[in-house]
């Protein structure tokens, strides 16, 4: 639920629970919550999204306080905590439903995103993320929240990299 000083913000980068472990550390993040976006069934379930028939990609609904945190600040984090050059998957998991994606809400979002993708190019990398505006957003089963929180366990398909 967004307030005045809150909003949500939407990026997937591979494993949902990688993406969500580090985004619900991050100054400003008021709560997290994996789930899937894009594709066309309308209530997708993990095991439909699996099969990488769905179009849906694993994503994180990042709930935000804007006074604390900004959008450009959790798009430098998207981008330092994922393999951003990966082609159809992140690290060992392989499929469609794992690209690499940030899916904006307005114009600013997607010029924020656009900015940083540009940044990165002029670095010398090559940027397979997609940029796609945001779409209805399905939250994944409950046993997917905070996953490695409850699991007292470490991603193991995404690190920390400063980049920026």
């Amino acid at each position: 639920m967004e307030t005045t000083n809150t909003r949500n913000a939407y990026f997937a980068s591979g494993c949902f629970w990688g993406t969500e472990y580090y985004f619900m550390k991050a100054n400003g993040v008021m709560a997290t919550a994996v789930g899937f976006m894009g594709g066309h069934l309308p209530n997708p379930t993990y095991q439909q999204v699996c099969t990488g028939k769905t179009g849906h990609l694993e994503c994180v609904e990042v709930t935000y306080d804007t006074t604390q945190t900004s959008y450009e600040d959790l798009v430098k984090l998207f981008f330092e905590t994922h393999d951003f050059t990966q082609d159809n998957g992140q690290g060992p998991d392989i499929g469609p439903q794992y690209l690499s994606c940030i899916f904006y809400g307005d114009t600013d979002e997607k010029e924020m995103a656009e900015k940083y993708i540009t940044l990165l190019k002029k670095q010398g990398h090559r940027v397979a993320t997609k940029l796609t505006p945001a779409s209805s957003f399905r939250k994944a089963e409950d046993y997917h929240q905070q996953y490695y929180e409850h699991k007292g366990e470490h991603p193991y398909c995404h690190s920390y990299k400063k980049i920026f």
